[in-house]
């Protein structure tokens, strides 16, 4: 890190923090997620003009050789750091066995650290960390939804009152690779029809189609009253 950073230098170290958040956050935004362009221009901007303060308060006139060993001026960078902690954090949302925003949150971590490498004069470090922050967000999506992941979605089927519901459903959809798991039975006043809640697990990757597959085979033995998907895409 220069101890004594020309504007120069600190214009290229801002250009390059605006153009490499500008390039991940282009990539969030149009997938439609929270953190687009704007949001991690903001957050790569203030890591990065942390890291100039930081560097523009290491002057060492009048100060012994050694003094520079005792500063403890990371604290400010840290602090920030710390700060994009709870703005990451924001934007992890869970409901139930349903979470998103983790690769968000991520992201602004890594848009911070890029910030806080170009904004304390390590360009090489910064842009290579930024080409692999694109690498990792766009290509190694296309790997990521090709692996069979576990996916799960609440049935509810309505029928005369009877536990054999309870077995058959699960042996029903068992040869089309789908695990079925009894969970709640509902009685209604008034009413004959009983309705049965059963949890739906199968593994199968992100850019496989919806599970109509299921739904046909179930709908020709049961009514249907409701299926939700309980994990992300559900696909």
């Amino acid at each position: 890190m220069p101890l004594h950073p020309t504007w120069t230098d600190i214009a290229i170290r801002l250009a390059l923090t605006v153009l490499a958040s500008a390039i991940i956050g282009f990539d969030r935004g149009a997938r439609g997620h929270a953190a687009g362009l704007r949001t991690t221009i903001l957050v790569g901007l203030a890591a990065s003009l942390s890291m100039i303060q930081a560097n523009l308060l290491l002057g060492l006139d009048g100060k012994a050789s050694g003094s520079f060993a005792v500063m403890d001026l990371m604290r400010l960078p840290l602090g920030i750091l710390t700060g994009v902690g709870f703005i990451g954090g924001g934007t992890i949302l869970k409901k139930g066995d349903l979470v998103t925003g983790v690769t968000t949150a991520a992201t602004l971590w890594l848009t911070t650290v890029i910030g806080l490498c170009l904004g304390g004069g390590q360009l090489a470090l910064g842009c290579i960390a930024t080409v692999i922050g694109v690498v990792t967000l766009s290509v190694l999506k296309w790997v990521d939804q090709t692996i069979p992941r576990r996916h799960r979605a609440a049935l509810t089927v309505t029928s005369e009152a009877d536990f054999g519901v309870i077995d058959a459903l699960p042996k029903l959809i068992e040869p089309l690779h789908y695990s079925g798991r009894f969970q709640e039975q509902r009685h209604h006043d008034g009413i004959a029809n009983v309705d049965y809640l059963f949890e739906i697990s199968w593994r199968r990757p992100e850019t496989s189609p919806p599970p109509v597959d299921l739904l046909r085979v179930v709908e020709k033995h049961f009514v249907i009253k409701s299926f939700e998907l309980t994990t992300e895409n559900g696909k």
